[in-house]
């Protein structure tokens, strides 16, 4: 039965979630049509033909992108937070991401986080270029993190395993290394943790990092 009152946000839910699950190039207006129980008419009514649909999926991707918003206490949280929001996004919707990026829009796409990445840096009394630098630094860390999670994703299965590369040999004579080195990582704690060290280190006060003990060695911060 044909479809009736459809909408064009109907439309562009229907063609995202045929982008994420399949890729763009599933996305073909007569099975976007099938989806949706209408006349392919109906969708050409709505957005225009498939290049106007994809374009108009790259302006609400680029939209959704610039919702994420800070939470948390200390400037340190709430940056943490942006990244965390960020690198779900980018997850969740990779094929997205690459009309966007393929469109020439990832800078603007990347705005609105990196604002608000700049409001908390600043919040932490941070300005000028070390600010440019912890901003920038946030951002290459969740990108370059969804970037290896995707490499993984796609590599062949490995050989030897894992559990065969590790043992008391390999990891310096610490069984449990060994152990934990054998069992595949958790991407959301590695992630968790990789970006808590960042943001720790890059708002720390100018100077504290160079400390020397009595020796004049220099020391980390403990």
């Amino acid at each position: 039965m044909t479809r009736t009152a459809l909408t064009r946000d109907d439309v562009l839910d229907a063609a995202a979630a045929l982008v994420r699950q399949l890729g763009p190039q599933a996305l073909t207006m007569r099975k976007l049509a099938a989806e949706l129980g209408t006349a392919v008419t109906s969708i050409y009514w709505h957005v225009g033909n498939r290049e106007s649909l994809l374009d108009a999926l790259v302006e609400r991707t680029v939209h959704e992108m610039g919702a994420i918003r800070p939470a948390g206490r200390t400037p340190a949280q709430r940056i943490v937070s942006v990244a965390r929001r960020l690198h779900r996004e980018l997850r969740e919707r990779p094929h997205l991401i690459a009309m966007v990026h393929e469109r020439g829009l990832t800078d603007r796409m990347f705005l609105p986080a990196q604002q608000a990445l700049v409001h908390e840096v600043h919040a932490a009394g941070l300005r000028g270029a070390r600010a440019a630098e912890v901003v920038r630094s946030v951002q290459y860390q969740v990108v370059g993190f969804v970037l290896v999670e995707r490499n993984r994703d796609r590599s062949l299965l490995q050989s030897p395993a894992r559990g065969e590369l590790w043992d008391t040999r390999t990891a310096e004579h610490d069984p449990a290394l060994a152990r934990a080195l054998s069992r595949p990582a958790d991407p959301e704690k590695l992630f968790e943790t990789s970006v808590r060290a960042l943001v720790s280190a890059l708002l720390e006060p100018p100077g504290r990092s160079g400390e020397t003990d009595s020796h004049g060695a220099a020391r980390a911060d403990r």
